[in-house]
């Protein structure tokens, strides 16, 4: 299961791991609900590669729609924090289009839209092999200031 990059992708290290703490979605040492990578492109895009594995069950040899909407809450994130902003989720939607099989190695496209002071809109594409849609999330995240993460904005470089 090839999580590997895309030409022009640079790995992003998820603050919680440089904080040495774990991520509830995606700190999974087994593999067995979720490994993912987070990349930064050329442009500053954020994206994910991901695959579930056996303890992401839903519909029987498919990912379970929580853990789909879970993966699309944590990538939207990354994206907002990468505005160089501690924001949390505020509002999350997420519309399923078609089912994933576990196993299958997943592409999640981010996109950031336009912010304000206080607020980091988020768009997020979960793609299947061959780039068929199996779902797609909006997000609004909440600027919550560095001062109320302490050392974990540090860890981040906010």
């Amino acid at each position: 299961m090839d999580l590997a990059p895309e030409p022009g992708w640079t790995p992003l290290t998820p603050f919680w791991e440089a904080l040495g703490t774990r991520s509830f979605v995606s700190s999974d040492a087994d593999g067995d609900r979720l490994r993912v990578r987070y990349f930064s492109d050329e442009d500053g895009g954020t994206w994910a590669r991901a695959v579930f594995g056996p303890g992401a069950e839903g519909p029987p040899g498919h990912v379970h729609g929580g853990a789909l909407a879970a993966l699309l809450d944590e990538a939207m994130g990354m994206a907002a924090l990468s505005t160089g902003r501690v924001c949390v989720a505020g509002r999350i939607e997420v519309d399923f289009r078609s089912m994933v099989r576990l196993g299958e190695v997943v592409t999640v496209e981010l996109a950031l839209g336009e912010a304000t002071p206080k607020k980091v809109p988020v768009t997020a594409t979960l793609r299947r092999p061959g780039g068929a849609t199996a779902c797609e999330a909006t997000g609004l995240f909440v600027d919550i200031g560095t001062d109320r993460l302490g050392r974990a904005a540090e860890a981040a470089g906010l």
